[in-house]
């Protein structure tokens, strides 16, 4: 009976949470959509080519970048690919490109959830287009500094052909919101798992001396850990679930957040920039090595400012929905 109790209780939270993130993906996806028909991103694309040539690439990449920001990473594979006849790319080029999408991508919906977890829009936004930028530059002259990775890159990936037509994307959708309630069921359960069983305090407590060093509290620790390694949308939904049941400084939130936002789903995302010809060092370690280093130094020049005037300008008023 205990056990059937502890399922429902899993299943209810499973509900209110997965109904907060859709309540986020729906409308969003609807809008991205009709900016695709519209031809939109074409347009995003084209006003991204100037900050492209800052980060050592062919203005023609601007609208990989652009798909990856309103749709997803898969969304930018699929424009990388489009563009594959047209320009010929280094290895230290698809890097930097990679970089740049996998710190910057999903914006309607990933932004949403920084935001209903307690960080201002404009402030998210800043962030990650900001330092995904300079993420590029940074790597884009090491690159070219020490003359690596100036072989042509080697596409490995290519797009499944698939219809275009409404009921193709809709069933799509389905399957992503089914693939979210599944995941979101199985964090949950883990983390109750862990909770009982002690571990979760041990993880924590393993864990603080690291990412205390970077400014991230003991209270949001393990929904970091989960957002580094599974995404960003996974992460921020058990801190806003976490947000509704307790009260967790929203300084705590912004710094997690800040982390996660430069450098989560290291396994998928990181793969998935590799099969497009990327460089392991470039996408995974200089992505964790870079994260790092920028919470450490936003946390630090945050803790010299008055606090409430950081709390103010960063977050909003209550993480609550």
């Amino acid at each position: 009976m205990k056990i059937y109790t502890f399922f429902i209780s899993v299943l209810k939270e499973t509900y209110r949470t997965a109904l907060t993130i859709f309540k986020i993906m729906i409308p969003v996806s609807v809008g991205v959509k009709i900016l695709e028909y519209t031809g939109m991103l074409d347009l995003l694309g084209e006003a991204l080519s100037p900050l492209m040539k800052l980060v050592g690439l062919p203005g023609a990449t601007g609208v990989v970048w652009a798909s990856a920001m309103l749709s997803n990473i898969y969304g930018g594979m699929i424009a990388f690919a489009s563009i594959q006849g047209g320009i010929s790319l280094t290895t230290a080029q698809v890097t930097v490109l990679s970089l740049i999408m996998l710190v910057a991508h999903t914006f309607p919906i990933e932004l949403q959830v920084a935001y209903r977890a307690g960080v201002r829009l404009p402030v998210i936004f800043v962030i990650r287009f900001g330092f995904a930028l300079l993420g590029g530059m940074i790597l884009n002259a090491i690159y070219t500094t020490f003359s690596w990775g100036q072989s042509k890159s080697t596409f490995n990936w290519m797009p499944k052909e698939e219809s275009l037509t409404l009921d193709t994307w809709l069933w799509a959708e389905l399957e992503r919101y089914g693939y979210v309630v599944i995941s979101i069921f199985c964090l949950l359960l883990v983390m109750r798992v862990l909770k009982i069983s002690g571990l979760l305090d041990l993880l924590s407590k393993a864990l603080a001396p690291i990412l205390g060093l970077l400014g991230i509290s003991q209270a949001v620790i393990p929904m970091a850990v989960i957002g580094l390694t599974t995404g960003l949308l996974y992460g921020g939904a058990l801190i806003i679930k976490e947000t509704e049941e307790k009260e967790i400084p929203k300084l705590d939130i912004f710094y997690a957040m800040l982390m996660m936002g430069l450098c989560h789903a290291l396994v998928e995302d990181s793969l998935l920039m590799i099969s497009l010809g990327a460089d392991f060092l470039g996408v995974v370690i200089f992505r964790i090595a870079f994260a790092v280093l920028i919470t450490f130094l936003v946390v630090r020049m945050i803790k010299k400012i008055n606090t409430p005037i950081a709390e103010k300008i960063l977050t909003r008023i209550t993480p609550k929905i």
